[in-house]
């Protein structure tokens, strides 16, 4: 017998325990197979021990619901148990090496934390998983993530469409991300509140930004201008996470990019962090460290 008992709503650490101790717990009691996948607890045995289990789950699911106001502090109290955890409303992310640790880290303990490094280290998805993680908690009031929207100066106007269609190329890596971590429902319900926006670093201009978390994604594709000017939109009880590949510029030969500046401007800088990945740090395909690797051999030659 196969059943599946729908969790949409609930986050999914609450739910199944830090290291999925409850999921566990149900296979060992009740000896059936049980996994989740796509907000959803799959449960397979006889008909007997997945009518017990299913019964234990969704009494389970009740006093969650009951307790609701207290799953954030319970989500807070295993982040600070273990801080390599960032637990969002889709799923419990892990720091996969000692860089994303560290990075993790450097996120709790400063107002402004610069992650440099490849492709594939985590950079902008342990960020974006951060900053779902302290909105849900109430930790911030919004999250605003930004890009350079094209890489040699943002010039949109040659661009074909409204401008929501010319920055969307640029701007989708950002919603990608987001979207692993918060269901659909809410992505769209938050984007029309204002409590998350996505916008390319021009619209950054002017503003001042409060209580709020705030990513610089790309980062190595901003120049010193513009690099200040984000930098200067900090307000209070904000947090800002800036992620760049330092060997990926792609401005023009002549145009200096912020990124690059800003380590030696920035390094002595209380509560001001930076960050080193490398290709140890890269969770995508194995061969992606030795790409990165064969890389850096060439360039060092």
């Amino acid at each position: 017998m196969k059943v599946s008992i729908p969790i949409a709503g609930f986050n999914p650490t609450v739910v199944l325990g830090c290291q999925d101790d409850f999921l566990k717990k149900i296979k060992h009691q009740y000896n059936i197979i049980a996994s989740m996948r796509n907000e959803c607890i799959y449960l397979k045995g006889t008909e007997k021990q997945v009518k017990e289990a299913t019964k234990a789950i969704k009494k389970m699911l009740k006093n969650i619901e009951k307790n609701k106001d207290n799953t954030y502090q319970k989500i807070s109290n295993i982040e600070e148990r273990d801080p390599s955890c960032v637990t969002t409303p889709k799923k419990l992310v892990r720091a996969k090496s000692t860089g994303q640790v560290e990075y993790l880290k450097a996120v709790d303990d400063n107002d402004i934390v610069i992650s440099i490094g490849p492709a594939g280290t985590g950079k902008t998805y342990l960020g974006v998983a951060k900053a779902v993680s302290c909105l849900m908690a109430k930790k911030v009031e919004r999250i605003i993530l930004t890009r350079p929207a094209v890489e040699a100066g943002e010039s949109l106007g040659f661009l074909p469409g409204a401008i929501e269609e010319k920055v969307d190329p640029y701007l989708r890596p950002l919603y990608d991300a987001l979207s692993d971590f918060l269901p659909y429902d809410r992505i769209k319900k938050y984007l029309s509140m204002k409590i998350i926006e996505v916008a390319p670093l021009a619209y950054m201009r002017g503003r001042t930004l409060n209580d709020s978390f705030i990513i610089l994604d790309e980062a190595q594709n901003t120049t010193s201008m513009q690099m200040k000017m984000f930098l200067t939109r900090t307000g209070c009880r904000s947090r800002v996470v800036i992620t760049g590949d330092i060997t990926q510029v792609d401005l023009p030969v002549n145009i200096f990019s912020g990124l690059i500046e800003i380590q030696h401007l920035l390094k002595n800088i209380p509560g001001i962090e930076f960050i080193y990945l490398n290709e140890k740090d890269v969770v995508r395909h194995h061969l992606v460290q030795k790409i990165i690797k064969a890389y850096e051999i060439k360039n060092s030659t």
